[in-house]
Parts: C-alpha cells; sequence; structure tokens
C-alpha cells in the first residue's frame, strides 16, 4: 500500500508517522507549506523544496492576499507554483493508493483540484482542532469545506462532535473512527516523571491569546487572586505577546515561556509535576495539552467550545468545565475550587489514570491507525 500523507510540519504528524515505522506501507509525505523536511525515519520519501515562483514579486501583492483573498487564489497559479499542480505530478509519478490529508484550510482547500482529476484515488481527511467548528461560520469558508467533504471518502476525527459537524457539511463516505490527533502516548514510560499530586505546586497555563485563544483572561482570573494561590507557582507556556506583555507590565511573579520556548518532552515533564492545568478558546478539537495534562497527572480546567471538552470530562469529576470563556470569574472560581479540594483532585488524577490507559495508550492507538488504512484498502 502507498499512502502520500500531506500535512503541515508539526509534532503532531511526526508521532502519526511514527504508528506506521514497522508496517509494510510505503509512505510519502508532501511539505504543502513548503516549510522543509520532516525529522522523522529515513525510509519514508519526503516531497520538499517545491515552492517557486513563475514571476518575480509585484508591488501590491500582499495587500492583494489579504485584502482580496479570493481574487487572490485566481491569480495565485499565474504568479507561483501551486499545490495542487505539485500534487498533480506526484500522483501521476507515485500512484498512490490513498492520499491522507490532515487539516482543512491549508492542507485540503489547495488539493481539492487535484483530487477532483483524480477520483479514484482515496481521500482520506483528518479533521483537526477548529477546520469545521469555527470555519463553518464563514460563508466562503463553508462552502469550500463543503465542496472539500463532498470529495473526500473516508474521515477520521479527534472528537465525535466532529462527524456530526461533517455529515452536516456535504460528508457521505465512511468514517473511520475518533482517535487523537497525536494518536497516544507511551504511559509507563512517563510515570518516572509524575510526581504525587500532594507535592505539585505549579499552576500551568497554556498562553494562546489570538482569534481563537482566550490565555489572557485565565492570566487575569489567576491575577485577581494571587493571594490566594501565593503558595502555587504560576508557569505560562506558549505566551503570545499580549500575555507576556500582561505579565510585565502588572510585574506579575508568574514565569513565562513563548511559543517556541519549551520542546514537547520539556512540556509533558512539566505537566508531570504540575498541580492544575488551565485552557481556554472559544474554539477548539479535542486539545492535545488537555490530553498530555490527563496523562500526566494535572487536574485539568477546560474551555468546552461545541462540547468537546465533555467528551473527555465529566465536570466536577475528573476535571472542570470552562463554559464561558470570556468569563474572568467562572475561570477565577474554577481555579479557587481545585486549589480549596485537593481531595477532588486526588480522585480525579486516579480517574484520569483510567482514561488515559483505556483512550489515550500509544499501542491501543497504534493499532487503531494501522486498521484504519486496512479498512480503507478493503
Amino acid at each position: 500500500m502507498k499512502i502520500l500523507l500531506i500535512s503541515m510540519p508539526s509534532i503532531h504528524i511526526i508521532r502519526w508517522i511514527e504508528n506506521l515505522k514497522d508496517t509494510d506501507i510505503e509512505l510519502y509525505w508532501f511539505d504543502i507549506l513548503g516549510r522543509g523536511k520532516l525529522e522523522t525515519f529515513d525510509s519514508i520519501k519526503q516531497f520538499v523544496g517545491w515552492k517557486k515562483r513563475k514571476v518575480p514579486h509585484i508591488k501590491g501583492e500582499y495587500f492583494l492576499r489579504k485584502k482580496y483573498s479570493d481574487l487572490y487564489e485566481k491569480i495565485l497559479p499565474y504568479l507561483e507554483v501551486t499545490a495542487n499542480e505539485v500534487l498533480e505530478k506526484i500522483i501521476i509519478e507515485l500512484k498512490p493508493d490513498v492520499v491522507h490529508s490532515f487539516e482543512m484550510q491549508s492542507c485540503s482547500y489547495p488539493i481539492l483540484n487535484t483530487m477532483n482529476k483524480f477520483p479514484k484515488v482515496k481521500w482520506v481527511y483528518s479533521c483537526w482542532g477548529s477546520d469545521l467548528f469555527y470555519y463553518m461560520n464563514f460563508k466562503t469558508h463553508n462552502y469550500k469545506i463543503r465542496n472539500v467533504l463532498k470529495r473526500v471518502d473516508f474521515l477520521h476525527t479527534d472528537c465525535k462532535r466532529d462527524l456530526d459537524l461533517a455529515v452536516q457539511l456535504n460528508f457521505s463516505g465512511k468514517f473511520l473512527g475518533v482517535i487523537p490527533g497525536g494518536t497516544g502516548y507511551k504511559i509507563q514510560e512517563l510515570e518516572p516523571f509524575k510526581l504525587p499530586v500532594s507535592e505539585r505546586k505549579i499552576i500551568l497555563v497554556k498562553g494562546y491569546e489570538h482569534h481563537l485563544g482566550r490565555g489572557l483572561n485565565i492570566v487575569r482570573a489567576l491575577h485577581s487572586i494571587e493571594k490566594e494561590i501565593k503558595e502555587y507557582k504560576v508557569i505560562v507556556f506558549g505566551a503570545h505577546s499580549k500575555v507576556k506583555d500582561y505579565i510585565e507590565s502588572n510585574m506579575l511573579n508568574f514565569h513565562f515561556f513563548d511559543r517556541h520556548e519549551l520542546s514537547h518532552n520539556e512540556l509533558i515533564e512539566l505537566m508531570g509535576r504540575s498541580l492544575i492545568y488551565i485552557g481556554n478558546s472559544i474554539s477548539d478539537g479535542m486539545p492535545n495539552t488537555l490530553l498530555e495534562a490527563i496523562v500526566m497527572g494535572a487536574f485539568p480546567i477546560q474551555s468546552n467550545p461545541g462540547g468537546v471538552t465533555e467528551e473527555i470530562i465529566s465536570n466536577n469529576v475528573n476535571g472542570f468545565l470552562i463554559q464561558n470563556p470570556e468569563s474572568i470569574e467562572e475561570i477565577k472560581e474554577n481555579i479557587l475550587k481545585a486549589i480549596y479540594d485537593l481531595r477532588l483532585l486526588e480522585k480525579a488524577s486516579f480517574k484520569n489514570q483510567e482514561i488515559a490507559t483505556e483512550r489515550l495508550d500509544y499501542f491501543e492507538n497504534k493499532l487503531k491507525v494501522i486498521e484504519m488504512y486496512k479498512t480503507i484498502m478493503l
């Protein structure tokens, strides 16, 4: 079986590929964003370095791309080599059995024209994050999503919600099941990095603050209860500039790391020392950082856009749900409830250990990934 994977470079795609290392599947990867080679095993052939201009840059091109994106997309094939052009050549040369795109907007929109030219090539789409839940609300995106899903043969999601949305948006192919985007975690290997709940003194915050992330509301909530949390160390990771500026301008005794300061392994180890993990956004799929917190025994306080988080967190049992991500007061109340009820946090840790073993184990999910591709070929 020949599988052509199409994605942006990320730790999640590397971990997905790792599941297929010891199979007889021939793996290929198309670097659709033109960012360069993936750091993964040598036997996977990578299509990189394809982005080239057809004509020199034209004055006003950046403005056109930002303000009139639909028009820009129409003239783009005259300006530079497109993903559609490159993919067509790859398909003709490679003759893959399966094309598997991860993510909708950057990795599936740009290949639709070519996939429509090759209707017999099986197309798998993995829905991640806000692919459908957020972008379906915009007329242009809704139209593009429907066209992609009409062509897609197989769907994999990281939550149940997105299957329902996909069906509403034109998908009529075969559903391959719910598997976390990063597949799973080697739970036994991570055990040495987990402190007992009673020894944890870190409140860990995801500091994304952009069109979807609302990390600043968490920091503001923590600021309002500085006295109550004085025995804890607040650490913010993935901090965007607005979050860093707020911490510095208010001279808060919070430690922060920006988007690229911590490696994935360093973050996982930090979660193993954290009492509470807090993530907050107005839109997401199943957040990988939430799953990592569950695996590492940090008590999760997480927003619940579209009801996804409640697929794994039972409110007041193994975590707290933030129902209104814009409410600083609600976030504050959840933090106080957590630090004043360490018995609940102990119980939640045991419950999350069970959930991790049942649903987030690397070896179990590896079998699901392999089975997924076998199903496609049948």
